[in-house]
């Protein structure tokens, strides 16, 4: 498994420094080696201070993380690392270039497609194409959106729920789940070609630009955040292990996080489980006590603790679901919306969060308890305030069943409403 790499670099470092005791000019060597955050790039407020004060505590520049105990950060990918979603970004350019297969069934690309979803999606996209055969979804208005407003409301073009059953609501979301399940019948290098080509085509469309998709618009840009990028390599630079984590299909992820110098080691979201030919399938792959599947346990909400817990710590079973001591968690956590808000709390050193008016992550956000939140409006394009308090106290919780309740902090007591100030 992946963490087994962090973890031979530990026992190394650690077996080095037993080895050889620090000296005096050890000691001030480690002293000076600080990274910064570039100066010329705007935070809101003091947040960069603040970033800059973890890194210098937590780093190189302390001597920390010499100590057989590397430190890690974390992000979320779209919308925290980029603006624009790059799976979205993807799945615009496989539909424009008619790289998606007909399956022999719509309902068996997800155990939780309905039966207004198959008939929608058959109805749209015909059955004259043979089975495996690419869609011309290029022409094809009606099959390009019902696709796309499947993945992006749940719902079909007339309204009809597209997924139904049963599902922890902090552990999968059908619609995400189903973005790798489209691509079934490809090979790995095959969608990362279309991520690359997509990744071209959306670094050079102008900020703001959309473009139409069957009959949605849809943004046609994806920007690197250059702060962010600036945060991760200073974090690097200072010692840090750094890890995307993304609700988005793997490949499609790495080829966008290589962009900020973070490799394929360290980019985890959807897993697709590979065939004996090695095509993708709409099967995913399992996390903890939950085994490969159809979708159960992706890298959302709860899931993205568990993927942290058992790649980089090499926590196994069920206790991959569960809070760790803060040996075994992340130093820095980054994200934008409800689906990052468990593995951003989980972080010991700094929370950071870009403002998207997510309400469960901008309610933990705000009450700050551990006085380590740090807020940030969108680097491009950021929102106006929320007119109306987030509802922490009541509905702003994301409930296993898919119910709304309210804020709850680790004791039990129940987050108040809060305004939103930063934006």
């Amino acid at each position: 498994m992946r963490y087994r790499r962090v973890l031979a670099w530990t026992l190394a470092a650690a077996a080095a420094l037993a080895a050889a005791p620090p000296s005096a000019a050890a000691a001030t060597a480690a002293r000076t080696n600080c990274p910064r955050l570039s100066t010329k790039l705007d935070w809101y407020g003091d947040n960069r201070a603040h970033l800059q004060q973890v890194i210098d505590e937590r780093g190189s520049c302390s001597g920390h993380g010499q100590h057989g105990q590397v430190p890690v950060a974390a992000f979320d990918w779209d919308n925290t690392v980029t603006k624009n979603d790059v799976t979205d970004a993807t799945i615009s350019w496989s539909l424009r270039h008619d790289k998606i297969l007909r399956p022999a069934r719509w309902r068996d690309t997800s155990k939780w497609l309905t039966k207004e979803a198959d008939t929608a999606l058959t109805k749209a996209c015909g059955t004259d194409v043979p089975v495996g055969a690419p869609l011309p979804t290029s022409t094809n208005t009606r099959c390009t959106d019902e696709i796309f407003e499947i993945r992006e409301d749940g719902k079909t073009m007339s309204g009809a729920a597209a997924f139904a059953g049963e599902w922890n609501h902090r552990r999968t979301v059908p619609q995400y789940a189903w973005v790798p399940q489209l691509f079934a019948g490809h090979t790995v290098a095959e969608l990362r070609s279309y991520a690359r080509k997509a990744r071209t085509e959306a670094l050079a469309a102008p900020v703001g630009s959309t473009r139409t998709l069957g009959t949605h618009t849809v943004p046609a840009y994806v920007r690197y955040y250059d702060q962010q990028r600036d945060l991760i390599r200073t974090l690097q630079r200072a010692g840090f292990d750094v890890y995307i984590v993304s609700a988005g299909s793997e490949p499609v992820t790495e080829e966008w996080s290589r962009g900020v110098g973070v490799d394929r080691a360290h980019t985890i979201a959807i897993r697709s489980v590979l065939d004996r030919r090695g095509r993708i399938t709409t099967w995913n792959e399992g996390c903890g006590n939950v085994p490969a599947s159809q979708g159960e346990a992706i890298p959302y909400i709860d899931g993205k603790r568990c993927w942290i817990n058992q790649e980089i710590y090499g926590v196994e079973g069920a206790a991959a679901w569960q809070r760790q001591d803060r040996s075994h968690r992340i130093t820095v956590g980054g994200g934008d919306a409800d689906t990052d808000v468990t593995f951003v709390d989980d972080a010991t050193g700094a929370h950071l969060v870009l403002n998207r008016n997510k309400s469960e992550i901008m309610c933990r956000a705000y009450d700050d308890a551990d006085g380590r939140w740090v807020i940030n409006p969108m680097f491009i394009e950021p929102l106006p305030q929320k007119t109306d308090p987030y509802p922490c106290s009541t509905s702003a919780y994301n409930e296993p069943d898919g119910g709304k309740g309210p804020v709850l902090r680790r004791d039990g007591s129940v987050v108040p409403d809060q305004e939103d100030t930063v934006y």
